[in-house]
């Protein structure tokens, strides 16, 4: 009779909580269900811990979990409005904007302080269906974690009606050299080999493949490369603020 006592008291608790949960997420707003900055981030951590706690643990008082939700739903606003107002502040609790790529190519040192691997910023790029860097003029990773894209002019989207044209395939490449390390089959696919790899590092006055970070090949056999040192000690790259 105990157990069956507590699984109503659980049950009557997920009834009255969802609609309070609901009521909060409403009053908090968009901001705090969409994009996700750090902050609400934690907000939603810490609702989900506390409501968590009240339904697996009958023991909790009830009116404590129901106060939490409130007082934390209150909590986000406020500190959603001081962010609004106060622009100091909204930088102290949330991450600047990162540029990742300048002109087709990877800045490693940023990617490094992201802790961000190539493969993410290649998957990132392809939810964007871009498949080859090279038409990046800016890549940078928003605070929310998302990657936000500027093509280079020639790449830039258009209308096929606007210009009359036949529309053209996408381009796309493929990595043939991630973190000095050479892709051979990738090489073999495109019928490309060593030889041919060393003359176009040659030709972009590379000497060792250890010096490359990414390199890919597209459709027309053409080399793309980012290096290790790519704009790190540059003054060319600005800054990007909220």
């Amino acid at each position: 009779m105990h157990l069956f006592e507590e699984l109503l008291v659980v049950a009557g608790r997920i009834i009255t909580i969802l609609p309070l949960m609901l009521f909060v997420a409403l009053y908090m707003g968009k901001r705090s269900i969409g994009e996700l900055p750090v902050f609400d981030f934690l907000v939603i951590i810490t609702l989900g811990a506390v409501v968590g706690a009240d339904i697996a643990e009958p023991a909790i008082p009830h009116i404590h979990t129901a106060v939490a939700i409130v007082l934390i739903g209150l909590l986000q606003r406020i500190v959603s409005g001081a962010i609004i107002k106060y622009q100091k502040f909204g930088h102290l609790i949330t991450f600047e904007p990162t540029i990742v790529i300048q002109d087709g190519k990877l800045i490693v040192k940023n990617l490094q302080k992201l802790r961000y691997s190539i493969d993410n910023v290649l998957q990132m790029l392809r939810e964007k269906n871009i498949f080859d860097i090279n038409n990046v003029r800016l890549g940078i990773v928003e605070p929310n974690g998302r990657v936000s894209i500027l093509k280079k002019d020639s790449k830039a989207s258009i209308t096929v009606e606007d210009m009359n044209l036949v529309k053209k395939s996408v381009s796309i490449s493929y990595p043939v050299i991630l973190d000095g390390k050479v892709y051979e089959d990738v090489l073999q696919k495109l019928e490309l080999n060593d030889s041919w790899l060393e003359q176009q590092l040659i030709d972009h006055n590379v000497s060792t493949v250890e010096e490359v970070f990414f390199a890919s090949v597209n459709e027309k056999k053409e080399l793309h490369i980012s290096l290790r040192g790519f704009i790190e000690d540059k003054e060319g790259l600005l800054p990007i603020y909220h």
